[in-house]
């Protein structure tokens, strides 16, 4: 279904995902999911899918709610235009409300009319949130991490300390937190600190650096390969020209593209924060960084973040702005009626944002 179903314009460069013999992969790492199909006909032919999760995440203000999450929604072209997509999004809700989410969501680019408009006319949902994508190519050669900087990795509990302080406020902060850091698909939890402030921290004491920055990396080398297909030969040539050249001549630090016309994964950055007057400094290495991780992991193509549009950390992100979404759109519904909202709490759909930060689950990527 994936490989019939190719992400793109007809005519123009598609992304094929391959899930690896998996198509529950994507939200296998969630505690409840659940993946429908759509059979047709007396042969009972698959032209449908859709897969389905829930979450306990915060909503602001350090409020609980429980989110569920619409992802890989596929209709078979053969058969579109038949109302097998609205069928399957009104069964997977049947089944987050049985299951007592409160908000369903989805995410798609803000270009998918086809999508937005099966959402939000035919099923109800609404404009909710614009994050933005940015990602970065893994180039033949290191990126520089500064002078004067220090990284450090931490261990899961330390990182689980940092991020309910940092994200007590934020949208999205999942409750789990600590199996997501723990997973074996998250690589680590890295700091970037000054090298002199690096003897006088303590992590036994709770006392953070003046100025630090903190990520996490999420791989998806075990979830599932991208693959670009359809780009003249033109376009392929100064691709891999451009590779060529990065790895003959690392030193000049060429803008190179890498081979993602064969299958490929990336790493996902997630939980980035900083704090103090060389925080964006340090973010900026942490990700260089993270983009030497890829470097030596050969065959990742890309390091990819998406951050709230009024995240400090969107401006500091190294990125390509042709190959990053400015706009992601995230589209909500609200399914259960909470008991606290007759207590006078509003709809999480009617307030305004209490933190400029969201926090991006690198399960649902």
């Amino acid at each position: 279904m994936e490989r019939r179903c190719e992400i793109g314009e007809g005519g123009k460069p598609s992304l094929v995902a391959d899930l690896l013999g998996d198509p529950i992969c994507r939200v296998r790492h969630f505690p409840s999911h659940i993946m429908l199909v759509a059979e047709y006909g007396d042969g009972r032919e698959i032209v449908g899918v859709i897969r389905g999760c829930i979450k306990t995440v915060t909503r602001g203000n350090s409020l609980y709610v429980k989110l569920a999450y619409i992802l890989g929604l596929r209709v078979a072209p053969s058969h579109r235009r038949l109302g097998i997509g609205k069928k399957l999004v009104q069964k997977l809700e049947e089944w987050c409300k049985k299951n007592g989410a409160e908000y369903v969501y989805m995410a798609t680019d803000c270009t998918n009319e086809a999508s937005i408009n099966l959402f939000t006319r035919k099923c109800e949902y609404t404009k909710f949130r614009t994050p933005t994508m940015l990602v970065q190519p893994v180039h033949a050669h290191y990126k520089s991490l500064g002078s004067g900087i220090a990284i450090v990795q931490l261990n899961p509990k330390l990182a689980e300390t940092l991020y309910r302080r940092a994200f007590a406020n934020s949208e999205f902060f999942p409750k789990d937190i600590e199996k997501i850091l723990s997973n074996k698909l998250s690589l680590g939890t890295f700091m970037a600190l000054p090298k002199k402030s690096l003897p006088k921290w303590d992590p036994k004491t709770g006392i953070l650096p003046p100025s630090f920055a903190i990520m996490s990396v999420w791989s998806t080398k075990q979830l599932f390969r991208l693959q670009v297909k359809g780009v003249s030969m033109l376009t392929y040539a100064c691709c891999m020209a451009s590779r060529v050249l990065d790895a003959w001549m690392p030193w000049m630090m060429l803008p190179s593209f890498p081979d993602v016309f064969r299958k490929f994964w990336v790493y996902f950055l997630y939980g980035l924060h900083m704090e103090g007057k060389n925080g964006p400094r340090l973010m900026k290495s942490l990700c260089a960084f993270a983009h030497n991780m890829g470097r030596d992991d050969d065959g990742c193509g890309a390091v990819v973040a998406e951050v709230g549009q009024r995240d400090p950390v969107r401006e500091v992100i190294p990125h390509w702005r042709k190959l990053s979404m400015s706009e992601d759109l995230w589209c909500i519904k609200k399914l259960n009626y909470r008991s606290d909202e007759k207590c006078g709490l509003s709809d999480w759909l009617n307030s305004r944002p209490s933190s400029p930060l969201i926090f991006v689950d690198p399960r649902d990527i």
